[in-house]
C-alpha cells in the first residue's frame, strides 16, 4: 500500500510486484484523498482487501475477478440492493449530558423553559387592561367626557403642546443656573481637583475666526 504524501496529487495506491524478480508489475488506485493502511489476499476466495482512510473517514476495498474469484463479494455484487419502504423507520438517540459545559449543554425543552417562566412572578405577570370606563384605584379612565374636555381644552388653546416648537438648546439652558448652584454629579468628582471647569480646545476652524 502507498501513503498519501502532503501537498501530493496522486491519492493512495495498491502496488502489485513480482515475487521473484521483485518488479512492479501493475498498480490500482485506491483513494485519491487517503492512505492506504493495509491489505491482504484471501488465497480461497481469490480477493484482495484493501483498507484505506485517514482520522476523519475511512472503509475497506475489495478487489477481484468475476471469472476467478469464488463467493465473498460476489456474493453481495450479484444480490439486488433492498428498495426502502415506507413503513422503514430508524430513531434518532438523544444523548443527555447533566454535567456538561454551559457552551454544549442542550437546551431545555419548551414545556420546561414555559414552567420556569410561570414560576417567575415578573414574567408570568399579566398586564393590565386598559381602563374604558371611568377611573378608579388611582388609575385615569377613558369615558368619552374626559377624551371630550382634553379635545376641546386643546382647541381653546388651554393645552398646548410646544415641545415640538421649542429650541431643544433653549430648553437646556434654563436648568444651566440650577445646576452651577447646585451640581449633583459631575461637578462634585473634580470639586477638590478641579474646582475650574476646564473645556477641551475646539478643532473647528469657524470657531477659532
Amino acid at each position: 500500500g502507498v501513503s498519501v504524501e502532503r501537498d501530493s496529487k496522486v491519492g493512495g495506491l495498491l502496488c502489485f510486484y513480482d515475487r521473484a524478480k521483485l518488479e512492479l508489475v501493475s498498480r490500482v488506485g485506491i483513494s485519491p484523498t487517503c492512505s492506504v493502511v493495509q491489505c491482504a489476499w484471501h488465497p480461497k476466495l481469490n480477493q484482495v482487501f484493501a483498507t484505506a482512510g485517514d482520522r476523519s473517514q475511512g472503509g475497506t476495498h475489495i478487489l477481484y475477478d468475476p471469472s476467478l474469484s469464488e463467493r465473498g463479494a460476489l456474493v453481495c455484487v450479484a444480490r439486488a440492493p433492498r428498495k426502502k419502504s415506507v413503513d422503514d423507520f430508524q430513531a434518532n438517540p438523544v444523548i443527555h449530558n447533566p454535567h456538561a459545559l454551559p457552551l454544549f449543554r442542550d437546551q431545555p425543552s419548551r414545556k420546561r423553559q414555559r414552567e420556569k417562566i410561570l414560576k417567575d412572578p415578573f414574567k408570568s405577570h399579566k398586564p393590565e387592561v386598559p381602563i374604558t370606563g371611568p377611573g378608579h384605584g388611582g388609575r385615569v379612565g377613558s369615558t368619552k367626557g374626559s377624551l371630550l374636555t382634553q379635545y376641546l381644552l386643546k382647541q381653546g388653546g388651554l393645552i398646548k403642546e410646544t415641545w415640538m416648537e421649542e429650541d431643544p438648546r433653549e430648553a437646556i439652558l434654563k436648568y444651566a443656573d440650577v445646576a452651577a448652584k447646585d451640581p449633583k454629579y459631575i461637578a462634585p468628582a473634580y470639586a477638590q481637583t478641579q474646582p475650574e471647569t476646564v473645556f477641551a480646545k475646539s478643532d473647528s476652524e469657524d470657531e477659532e475666526k
